[in-house]
């Protein structure tokens, strides 16, 4: 009976770490480490812990993406430049369809404030993608 009292207590922990869901940071979620993609490439970006609103102010617990192509993470507080290789998606957007040159590349996905400040390495995520010829 005891084992049976323990095997359920087991089962509910269990069922309350599952229902928490992924840990807080952002994530691509349609896109995997080392996928071979097109020259066009659909982007779905993810976040968990914080809640996706367009750029303009600063509200703790939230913020926008941002994807930066074959560059790392932008250091906490850092301003996130908006050119070529780092996109911004100050709207709100979510979703988002990008174009690389075939080969290699890094796709790092940011969070940040309302005025493009890094939220730092906690916050980001960074992928490979082979794009095909």
């Amino acid at each position: 009976m005891r084992f049976l009292k323990n095997y359920s207590l087991l089962i509910v922990v269990a069922l309350i770490v599952s229902a928490c869901g992924q840990k807080e940071g952002v994530y691509f979620v349609n896109l995997t480490d080392g996928q071979e993609v097109s020259s066009t490439v659909l982007v779905e970006m993810g976040v968990n812990g914080m809640e996706v609103e367009p750029a303009g102010e600063i509200n703790k617990g939230k913020g926008h993406h941002h994807i930066i192509i074959d560059g790392g993470y932008m250091k906490t507080g850092e301003t996130i430049p908006a050119n070529e290789t780092h996109i911004h998606y100050g709207k709100g957007q979510t979703e988002a369809t990008i174009e690389l040159s075939p080969g290699k590349h890094t796709l790092t996905l940011q969070f940040a404030n309302g005025i493009h400040q890094s939220y730092g390495e906690a916050w980001s995520k960074t992928i490979t993608v082979n794009v095909k010829d």
